[in-house]
């Protein structure tokens, strides 16, 4: 075998590998939509920082986490203005009962979080909480604080 035909071999045998790693990583994390916002059937939304090849016809996807991570500081403020503010209420916008385990997912965001489900949150709680979402989303919460923060601040 010649080495040109060993480099195409083994060159393959990487590219298959590292397919198969990225491939595991949740859908959330593979989209950079940690917070698994899905499509609007009836508003096509122009978010900032979406990729240009839609490639997922149920959630949105994004050029970088921190687009992702924007995404979700702007729903959050959203419902801020609408009142939705404690954890329980945030939580129960959105992931509803309909499609989710919200009693889990409240409870799993109040012990990360540190607060009551039933307390205000404040836009200085949002890193912690994001954090916290991604965490129930994915099963995995592989950003920084400070790649969290760069998300919240592109709001």
């Amino acid at each position: 075998m010649s080495k040109h035909w060993l480099a195409l071999l083994v060159a393959g045998f990487l590219l298959m590998t590292f397919s198969k790693k990225t491939n595991r990583s949740p859908r959330g994390i593979r989209n950079h939509n940690p917070g698994n916002i899905r499509e609007n059937e009836n508003v096509d939304y122009e978010w900032q920082g979406e990729r240009l090849l839609d490639t997922d016809a149920d959630f949105e996807e994004f050029q970088t986490p921190q687009y992702g991570i924007r995404a979700i500081a702007r729903i959050l403020a959203s419902y801020n203005r609408r009142g939705v503010n404690t954890i329980s209420s945030i939580i129960a916008t959105w992931a509803p009962p309909v499609e989710n385990d919200t009693v889990s997912y409240i409870r799993s965001v109040v012990d990360a979080v540190g607060l009551d489900a039933d307390d205000i949150v404040f836009e200085y709680h949002w890193p912690q909480l994001i954090a916290a979402m991604i965490y129930h989303e994915n099963g995995q919460q592989p950003y920084s604080l400070n790649t969290i923060q760069e998300g919240i601040d592109l709001a």
